[in-house]
C-alpha cells in the first residue's frame, strides 16, 4: 500500500510561520528534499516507504485532493473553502494541525470613508465606472459580497463578474472581482477600489497603506484527504495525522525537571497539581536526601510555577523543549 501525500510550498513551509518541513522531522520522520528554501517537487521520506511524497502549491491542492492526484495533502482551510464554494467535492478534513493561522480580509486604502463593506457598497451605489476588487480567492469572495447586506440593497441578487485571466463569468460589470497572483495588496496603488486576501497580523496592510473592513474566515493548516483516500489509505492517514498532532501540541509544552528535599516532595507535587502545573500527576524520583520531580507544562505557565517552585527551594531546575506529545 502506498499513500501520495502534497507538502505545501510557500509560506507553510517557512521557518518564520509554519515549518512544515520541521513539523515531519519533530513527529519523527526523516525527510530529504524539502527544506524550507530548498524543496523538490519529489520528496523523500526515508523510514516509512509507504509514503510518497510531492510539493503542492497551496492554490493547486484542492484541485488535486478532488481528482485524486495525491491522497492527503496539508493545506490551509482559507484553500480547500475556496475551491469548495461552489460544490462539497471530495475533501474531507482529517484534522487541523494548530498551525499556519490567518485569516481572510477585505481590505481598503487607511483613507477611505468606510467602516464597513456594506457601508462601502451604499456609499458607491451611484458611482458610473465598476468596481474593482482584487484577490487571490475570488469564489469566495463573490459569495461573501453576495451575502453582504449593502450589495444586495443596491444590486439584489445579481452575480458580481469574475475574471480569471481569461475566462469571465457573472452579470454584474459593475462589481468586477479579478483574480491575483500573489502580492495582491498592490493592486490598491494601482487604482483597485478595494482587496480580499490572507494576513496573521496586519503589518504588511498596513506598510502597503490599507486597512481591514472586515474578516470573512480564519484559517490554520490541517491534514486533509481527497477523493482517493480510502480503506487502508485512510486509516494510514489518521495515523500520519497522529504524529504530526502529537509534534504540534508538544511544542505547545515544555519537559521540566527539578529538585526538592526529601520532605516536601509530596507537597510540592501537591502544589503542581492544585495550580494546574502539570499536564499529569507529576513523576517523583526519590534520592537519599532529594527529590527529582517531572512535570509536563503548559510554555505559558512556566514563569508562575517557576515562581512557585522557588518558595519550596527548587534547585537544578531543567528546561527542555518537547518533541512529541500524545494522550
Amino acid at each position: 500500500m502506498e499513500i501520495v501525500i502534497g507538502l505545501p510550498k510557500g509560506s507553510l513551509n517557512n521557518v518564520n510561520r509554519g515549518n512544515t518541513y520541521q513539523l515531519f522531522k519533530d513527529a519523527g520522520y526523516e525527510v530529504r528534499g524539502y527544506e524550507p528554501g530548498n524543496e523538490s517537487y519529489e520528496i523523500n521520506i526515508a523510514n516509512d516507504d509507504e509514503i510518497k511524497a510531492f510539493l503542492t502549491r497551496p492554490q493547486s491542492t484542492p484541485v488535486e485532493l478532488n481528482r485524486g492526484m495525491v491522497d492527503i495533502a496539508i493545506v490551509g482551510e482559507d484553500w480547500v473553502k475556496e475551491e469548495s464554494v461552489s460544490h462539497e467535492g471530495g475533501i474531507t478534513k482529517i484534522g487541523d494541525l494548530d498551525y499556519g493561522q490567518t485569516r481572510l480580509i477585505v481590505a481598503v486604502p487607511v483613507d477611505s470613508p468606510y467602516f464597513s463593506l456594506s457601508e462601502f457598497f451604499r456609499l458607491n451605489k451611484d458611482r458610473k465606472t465598476p468596481i474593482l476588487c482584487f484577490t487571490e480567492y475570488p469564489n469566495l469572495t463573490r459569495k461573501h459580497i453576495m451575502e453582504n447586506d449593502g450589495y444586495k440593497e443596491v444590486f439584489g441578487d445579481s452575480i458580481p463578474l469574475v475574471q480569471v485571466r481569461g475566462l469571465v463569468d457573472g452579470e454584474n460589470d459593475m462589481v468586477q472581482i479579478i483574480n491575483s497572483d500573489g502580492a495582491t495588496e498592490v493592486y490598491i496603488a494601482k487604482g483597485a477600489d478595494l482587496i480580499v486576501d490572507n494576513t496573521q497580523t496586519g503589518s504588511s496592510l498596513k506598510k502597503a497603506g490599507l486597512v481591514e473592513l472586515e474578516t470573512i474566515m480564519h484559517s490554520s493548516a490541517g491534514l486533509y484527504a481527497g477523493v482517493s483516500c480510502v480503506d487502508e489509505k485512510l486509516e494510514k492517514a489518521k495515523m500520519i495525522f497522529e504524529q504530526l498532532y502529537g509534534a504540534t501540541t508538544a511544542r505547545k509544552y515544555f519537559d521540566v525537571k527539578f529538585n526538592v528535599n526529601n520532605d516536601i516532595a509530596l507537597v510540592v507535587s501537591d502544589f503542581l497539581v492544585d495550580n494546574g502545573y502539570c499536564s499529569d500527576e507529576p513523576t517523583i524520583n526519590s534520592g537519599s536526601k532529594f527529590s527529582q520531580i517531572n512535570v509536563l507544562i503548559e510554555k505559558n505557565k512556566f514563569p508562575e510555577m517557576l515562581n512557585g517552585i522557588k518558595k519550596y527551594n527548587a534547585s537544578s531546575v531543567v528546561r527542555n523543549d518537547v518533541k512529541q506529545y500524545v494522550k
